[in-house]
């Protein structure tokens, strides 16, 4: 006897013998499909009109998207998966194929900014940088999550506006954009999402972008996105990420975090991206190389935060595409543990960080990461402390943090302010009320030694 599983449309040897016998129950009950738009199908329908066929069949029977990987061991992980809340579901199956999609395409084009001249990269009125794949990733972000959600649902924060793109002496960057976009959608099926019929126009490629147009608050439902987090990292070859989270009534209740440079040994954190492009070219690819990104998420209540590999080659999205759990490290003696800070001073105090450090017994030297890419070796257990004080008159932006805090906090972390309080994400694009920092540790221990000695430094810092 065989399993018939939906979404690949084939028939399945019997692969789980006498266990079977025990979940049939279970199994019969979950039989349920997602297609674009919300519309249910039968299991006849073809699969490029599914966005994810989410059953426990699905979820047995799907083959490994990365060859690497060991079938039987995606078994295990995907019976824990099931386990998670049942509640922001589909949210986050949608959220983080459309990472997935976003990190994709953010890897063309850096690969073409750091292959050609810097044509690309424009500055924005605070001076900070912005490229093509910024808005590009904002548009197919917001396309998809309207595509299967349903506009009407879909409230978006994002960094970036149409603005600057709208302008007449800007004809030259919005075509960049749209074209970026259009090849981008053009691979959506690949990530399990049915791609437009017909290539988008400039109008419609600006009338998704600025749907980001959401400004949070206490109430309702809303997403908050920034699409190249650390663009000086991106546009230098190194460390960004793409970072999407869900907020309900001023509450994270799911992240993703896409990291597409993140190495998969911690030692190579410390080295410029750039350094291993030329080394990995020496040695033959395997599951422990630099460039192989992954993406994180998490959803709140679950007690779980998950990694995933990035898409790769020809390869099929398929949820949850090999996800294993990652923890926070356990490290809780300061002399052992690895602290991250913000690369760029304009926006954080080194020195005044080197000297909770020191106080606190921290001996290594700083991890400095650029972007939310910080949370990230958090949660995975690269590194324990993640502290950030910034100078006077900079205001934190919930988008540089939504997504970073809650999947360290279902990793097994805390994040706060310095003064022990949780982030308040209710305020509006800013994080009001912020107590002078903010401090993310693998635990109880270091975050409560660090809140100790901002206390005792504090009055003689120039912040």
């Amino acid at each position: 006897m065989s399993l018939y599983c939906s979404s690949l449309g084939t028939i399945i040897p019997r692969i789980l013998g006498q266990a079977r016998k025990r979940y049939h129950d279970v199994l019969s009950a979950f039989t349920l499909t997602y297609v674009v738009g919300g519309v249910a199908s039968s299991s006849k329908a073809q699969p490029h009109n599914y966005i994810a066929c989410v059953s426990k069949f699905d979820h047995t029977c799907s083959f490994p998207v990365m060859e690497e990987e060991n079938h039987s061991n995606n078994l295990g992980l995907l019976y824990e998966q099931e386990e998670q809340p049942k509640e922001y579901s589909k949210e986050l199956d949608v959220a983080v194929r459309a990472v997935q999609m976003a990190c994709s395409l953010c890897q063309t084009v850096q690969d073409t900014l750091i292959s050609r001249t810097n044509h690309q990269v424009h500055s924005k009125d605070d001076n900070s940088p912005v490229t093509v794949a910024d808005w590009s990733v904002q548009a197919i972000v917001s396309w998809i999550l309207s595509k299967c959600l349903g506009s009407e649902n879909i409230s978006i924060v994002a960094e970036e506006d149409v603005q600057t793109l709208s302008k007449a002496n800007a004809s030259e960057l919005l075509e960049a954009v749209v074209e970026t976009v259009n090849e981008c959608l053009s691979k959506a099926s690949q990530f399990g999402v049915q791609k437009p019929k017909s290539a988008l126009g400039t109008s419609e490629v600006l009338e998704i972008i600025s749907r980001c147009n959401s400004r949070g608050g206490a109430n309702g439902r809303f997403w908050v996105l920034d699409p190249v987090d650390g663009t000086l990292g991106f546009v230098r070859g190194d460390q960004y990420a793409v970072a999407l989270a869900l907020i309900e009534d001023g509450e994270v209740v799911l992240g993703v975090l896409g990291c597409p440079n993140y190495p998969m040994r911690k030692e190579w954190l410390s080295y410029q991206h750039r350094y291993h492009r030329i080394i990995s070219k020496l040695t033959p690819p395997n599951s422990e190389t630099w460039n192989k990104g992954c993406v994180l998420y998490a959803k709140k209540g679950s007690g779980k935060a998950w990694m995933q590999p990035l898409l790769h080659g020809n390869n099929k999205f398929l949820w949850p595409n090999n996800a294993k759990q990652v923890c926070v490290s356990s490290i809780d003696n300061p002399a052992l543990a690895t602290f991250c800070e913000p690369v760029e001073k304009a926006n954080s105090s080194h020195s005044f960080t080197a000297g909770l450090a020191h106080s606190v017994g921290l001996r290594k030297q700083p991890l400095r990461v650029y972007s939310m890419v910080k949370y990230a070796a958090i949660a995975r257990g690269d590194a324990e402390v993640f502290m950030k004080f910034a100078r006077s008159g900079y205001k934190e932006k919930i988008w540089d943090h939504a997504a970073g805090v809650i999947i360290i906090q279902e990793a097994g972390g805390m994040v706060t302010d310095a003064g022990g309080r949780p982030l308040d994400f209710s305020k509006g694009i800013y994080l009001e009320g912020l107590d002078r920092g903010i401090v993310a540790c693998s635990g109880t221990t270091l975050h409560g030694k660090i809140i100790e000695a901002v206390d005792a430094s504090w009055g003689s810092s120039s912040l």
